[in-house]
């Protein structure tokens, strides 16, 4: 038996709000490059270098959103929450009903302006919590109640 895709994908919107973030990201690290190197001497880099970086944030802005939005999936099914996450390497993770312990709604300050949240399915697994993020906020919101139900109609101790 082979595991599939789980079905569901995230937000479209989460490639801006994605692409905007590594943006923002990439421009800070080239003008601390182009402006504060060469003013503190701390990093004595040609000014071509500083070209090169810009360049690779560019390229990074362009693919990587694209890419994470291909990859990112979820599924919630009667008996386990299904995630694929990943952009370079990915991971699939499935946590059963019977195991989910808390589910929790965060909208971080740059998701909100692009009306999108995160829904995190904790476990008792030592590999953490489940991270669905870039869903549009009122799926979310409906998930956590879902999630929240079906989690307690399941019998099982969550540990």
């Amino acid at each position: 038996m082979r595991l599939r895709e789980p079905r569901e994908r995230v937000s479209p919107r989460a490639r801006t709000m994605w692409a905007l973030t590594a943006a923002a990201e990439g421009l800070v690290l080239v003008v601390a490059l182009a402006v504060a190197g060469p003013l503190t001497d701390w990093l004595p880099l040609p000014w071509w270098s500083v070209l090169i970086v810009a360049l690779v944030v560019v390229a990074y802005v362009l693919i990587v959103p694209s890419w994470r939005y291909a990859v990112h999936r979820w599924e919630v099914t009667d008996t386990a929450v299904y995630t694929q996450t990943g952009w370079w390497a990915r991971e699939r993770r499935i946590a059963p009903m019977s195991r989910i312990q808390t589910v929790d709604h965060v909208e971080g300050a740059v998701a909100r302006l692009f009306g999108l949240s995160t829904v995190t399915v904790t476990t008792a697994s030592a590999a953490g919590a489940l991270e669905i993020a870039g869903l549009e906020r009122a799926r979310a919101l409906a998930l956590v109640d879902e999630l929240t139900v079906m989690a307690d109609s399941v019998p099982g101790d969550a540990t």
